[in-house]
């Protein structure tokens, strides 16, 4: 009898076990998904003869090193000589047409880490995508011209409609431009983010770090850009790992065919929320409704940051659950909070980002908040949306952004004077925003 029971018992520890390890496989294989999704990866299985012909036909091959793109010591500097642009330096190859058939531009800015996003983005949106990215010193900007490049042959997406511009800085200009046809010629078009890893792997750390707290990323740069490259009337600015919902170029199309704003200044937020990383991205609106009733999505920001899409009311749009499929004003934003920051479309006619702003902290906010100054008025479409991976904590948040955003807070005071007296406005009434701002509590 203790022997039966016994081996009861084994049986059902190893049933346990068994479980728990398929449990472990799948939540590993759901992750998985979301690091290479199948409907996003449909590479080149001939990328070495592929990136033999680019070789001998576009850029001269000396000492198994493939010659830079561009010069150095031409491209355009920025106001203040701290930056160097190169526009156009790796044309989507159906950009132009793409910018002549559809009436808004996906502008987009990314640094070496982050730039695996835009295969997702290119398969989603299915017109011209203007993309700045940013590199600094010889080691960082050669790989950077090594994945975009390596993308753009695995990816035909990427190549055709990806309009690749260039930036680095002043105080750590790269010298010595090349691209490792070598190592090009070997790359695993199946494995971008593994390759990634491996690139984002700098030899020299230590100097690579103090690179960093010199060389600030300078969004707002790169978003003028990215913008002002899109030859379409209307620019839909984004970061790069936002990504848009299927089809959202197509129906934007045929929302844009009508007059919604009049003689109005009119700025359209698409909004944005946050997927758990191991479900799949919602085809549609009802589909994210779901996960968001399930806790596998949320709205962007909202307990990292809440004043960052407040005013968007997300409880209204998600309310609305009959929409048709054309794209639609679900509502006007009558709540315009300060430090609100929607991602929207709009004509390229509205304020730059302000340039004094460097790094993490009131950038794409002030761009805003100017907009709402100038009398522009923000309504909020449906059923169209944006994702962004993972479920956001502040603890996650690194301690180098605290004192970028701390910097930026100080200059934020003299901008919005600036503000007040461009656009002949008295000082308004403090929003709870800022009033949560002064007590410590708006952190970005």
């Amino acid at each position: 009898m203790t022997y039966r029971i016994c081996r009861i018992w084994n049986l059902s520890v190893i049933t346990v076990l068994a479980l728990t390890f398929y449990n472990i496989f799948l939540a590993f294989k759901l992750n998985r998904e979301h690091e290479c999704p199948r409907a996003i990866i449909t590479p080149r299985r001939d990328f070495q003869r592929l990136t033999t012909r680019v070789i001998t036909s576009n850029v001269t091959l000396a000492t198994g090193k493939l010659q830079s793109p561009f010069d150095v010591r031409l491209g355009r500097w920025d106001n203040k000589l701290e930056y160097k642009f190169f526009d156009n330096v790796f044309l989507g190859t159906q950009y132009t047409n793409l910018s002549k058939k559809h009436k808004t531009c996906l502008a987009t800015q990314s640094s070496l880490d982050k730039l695996y996003s835009i295969i997702q983005v290119a398969n989603h949106w299915d017109g011209p995508i203007s993309l700045a990215a940013f590199g600094s010193g010889d080691e960082e900007f050669n790989n950077l011209l090594l994945y975009s490049t390596y993308l753009r042959e695995c990816f035909p997406k990427v190549k055709e409609k990806v309009n690749f511009h260039f930036a680095f800085p002043q105080n750590n200009a790269p010298t010595n431009l090349h691209i490792n046809s070598s190592l090009l010629s070997k790359l695993d078009c199946d494995n971008p983010y593994g390759l990634l890893l491996q690139l984002s792997r700098i030899k020299d750390r230590k100097k690579l770090m103090r690179w960093k707290n010199q060389v600030i990323y300078p969004q707002n740069h790169l978003r003028n850009l990215a913008r002002k490259n899109c030859q379409s009337d209307y620019v839909f600015l984004t970061d790069i790992d936002i990504i848009p919902s299927y089809g959202m170029a197509q129906l934007l199309d045929g929302f844009l065919e009508s007059d919604h704003c009049g003689n109005k200044l009119c700025a359209f937020v698409i909004p944005t929320f946050e997927l758990d990383e191991r479900v799949r991205f919602p085809p549609n609106k009802s589909d994210l409704l779901r996960l968001a009733d399930k806790g596998l999505a949320r709205p962007f920001h909202q307990k990292v940051f809440i004043y960052n899409q407040f005013a968007t009311n997300f409880t209204r749009w998600q309310d609305s659950r009959t929409d048709g499929p054309n794209v639609h004003i679900n509502h006007q934003v009558t709540n315009f909070e300060f430090l609100y920051e929607p991602f929207y479309v709009a004509k390229d006619t509205v304020p730059p980002h302000d340039e004094r702003f460097v790094g993490y902290g009131y950038t794409r906010n002030t761009q805003v908040y100017e907009m709402f100054l100038a009398g522009y008025q923000f309504y909020v479409l449906s059923p169209i949306f944006t994702i962004h991976w993972g479920l956001q904590l502040k603890k996650s948040r690194p301690p180098w952004r605290e004192s970028q955003n701390t910097k930026n807070m100080k200059k934020f005071k003299e901008f919005k004077r600036e503000l007040l007296v461009k656009y002949k406005k008295n000082p308004p009434k403090k929003t709870a925003a800022e009033v949560g701002f002064a007590l410590g509590m708006g952190k970005q």
